[in-house]
């Protein structure tokens, strides 16, 4: 019998239902287990399909969404007598629940090493399936045919050969007549159920470790054949390189191995506001802290607030695309409030406004901010909405720069702030933070109650540099807030 007839055949037996829980723990190791769910397993000849996963014990992010997961669940295809493995459907999971982000994918077979985690569940998924004997005399005799098939075609085979075979001259008898060599007996390959019964009953070691299949069964007239030396794995086409642990730890990198950068913060994606915090534990604040800002200005006291003594004046400015907003820069400018002077440090801008008043949102808003002797920050908002052209707004856009992260400092334009200005200089008045890593907390915020208007032109030429630059709102937790009567 051939031996590597009987692996296929053994790996090719259907797996009967047995009881057993959907997932049944693989592998554990620190930091993570390993699980698979029989119930998803399909075979179809030496090929297993089968649905595993990885389960973390710490949060990762992934570099697409920017969310984080403790599950990823794989689809695979194994090929039990290559020892080959293929990832066909990929999910990331924050919980059994959620759904972070799924993929199909489409690449190409890779060898699994020993000893590796993807070796663990291919063993599972590969081992023959046991059987009661009525089932196994079944399967004996289905193997039985098949190699009887596969016997007869074989024996075909051989004669074809032996027919073709070229005379060798040996001797020339007294009539001159070439004499050809003996034929070499045709081994004998009748087909044994004994032999095919017990092929269903193979230890493991039969589907991990396969012959090759160009090896034949030894016959009396002639030796075994030395195996073929085995050939070494082709490198995948796919970009990624497997780890030495196996594709199930290359999951959790999920992208190409390459030179690990910083994610910088911004508005979408990775860098977003809801991963603030975990892009440096300089920003912790940003998802801690209990006196965040923008908010939902409401409810709050009406009282009579104090006028903000402003000390504007025209000057010149340096203006600059900083990649997340356009910051503006004057001369000497300031205000005082409660015996406290704060001295302007830069304006930016945001799109949507980010403060909310009421549940309102605005088209746009613009942060005045300031800084006192003893570094407190002071920041008032100026709420815009959409109207009549706004002249120190225009002045500001005459000059953008063209390109991010550069200035512009006009030699001879200027403005005058106190221009930028409601006609009311009522106030809301709240402590917060910046809205903007690291989120600094215990700032003063002064929210004019007044808004200015904007052209929608020049809300437009905003939007086409920053569709959308503007923190959300974050919890009052109890928060005072004041609002001038």
């Amino acid at each position: 019998m051939h031996p590597s007839i009987m692996v296929a055949l053994a790996i090719a037996l259907p797996l009967t239902a047995v009881a057993a829980p959907t997932w049944q723990n693989v592998s554990s190791e620190p930091g993570k287990r390993i699980e698979l769910d029989r119930t998803s397993i399909k075979r179809e000849g030496s090929t297993v399909e089968a649905q595993s996963r990885m389960i973390l014990d710490k949060e990762l992010i992934d570099i697409r969404s920017g969310a984080p997961y403790l599950i990823i669940e794989v689809i695979t295809r194994y090929d039990c007598t290559a020892r080959n493995a293929n990832t066909i459907k990929r999910t990331f999971k924050k919980d059994e629940n959620t759904i972070v982000r799924a993929e199909d994918l489409k690449g190409n077979d890779l060898p699994v090493r020993s000893g590796t985690l993807d070796d663990k569940v291919l063993r599972e998924v590969c081992r023959p399936p046991k059987g009661t004997q009525a089932e196994l005399a079944e399967k004996a005799n289905e193997a039985a045919t098949q190699l009887r098939e596969a016997n007869e075609a074989l024996l075909k085979k051989e004669m074809a050969k032996a027919q073709k075979a070229t005379p060798i001259k040996t001797s020339e008898n007294g009539t001159g007549k070439v004499e050809e060599a003996p034929k070499a007996a045709i081994p004998s390959i009748r087909p044994s159920l004994k032999a095919a019964a017990e092929g269903t009953k193979a230890d493991t070691q039969a589907v991990e470790k396969p012959l090759p299949a160009s090896t034949a069964a030894a016959t009396p007239n002639e030796p075994p054949k030395a195996p073929p030396r085995p050939r070494k794995p082709v490198a995948p086409k796919t970009g990624n390189t497997p780890s030495n642990e196996g594709y199930m730890l290359e999951l959790v990198r999920s992208e190409p191995i390459r030179p690990k950068m910083p994610v910088e913060w911004s508005y979408e994606g990775a860098g977003g506001p809801e991963n603030w915090a975990r892009l440096d534990p300089r920003n912790s604040l940003c998802g801690t802290g209990q006196r965040q800002s923008p908010i939902d200005i409401r409810d709050g006291i009406k009282v009579d607030v104090e006028p903000i003594q402003f000390r504007y004046r025209p000057s010149r400015f340096r203006i600059t695309d900083t990649g997340r907003t356009v910051e503006v820069h004057l001369g000497d400018n300031a205000f005082s409030l409660t015996g406290k002077t704060y001295t302007l440090q830069q304006i930016n801008f945001h799109r949507p406004s980010e403060e909310r008043i009421d549940g309102r949102r605005f088209e746009m808003s613009a942060h005045l901010v300031h800084r006192a002797d003893d570094g407190q920050l002071a920041i008032i908002a100026v709420l815009l909405e959409r109207g009549t052209e706004n002249p120190f707004i225009q002045t500001l856009w005459n000059n953008l720069p063209l390109e991010k992260h550069l200035s512009v400092e006009p030699p001879s334009a200027s403005i005058d702030l106190e221009t930028l200005l409601p006609k009311s200089r009522n106030y809301y008045a709240y402590m917060g933070s910046l809205t903007t890593p690291p989120c600094t907390e215990g700032v003063l915020w002064l929210v004019l109650k007044q808004p200015v208007q904007v052209s929608p032109e020049q809300i437009d030429i905003f939007g086409r540099l920053y569709r959308n630059n503007a923190r959300p709102t974050q919890p009052v937790a109890g928060r005072l807030i004041k609002e001038g009567r």
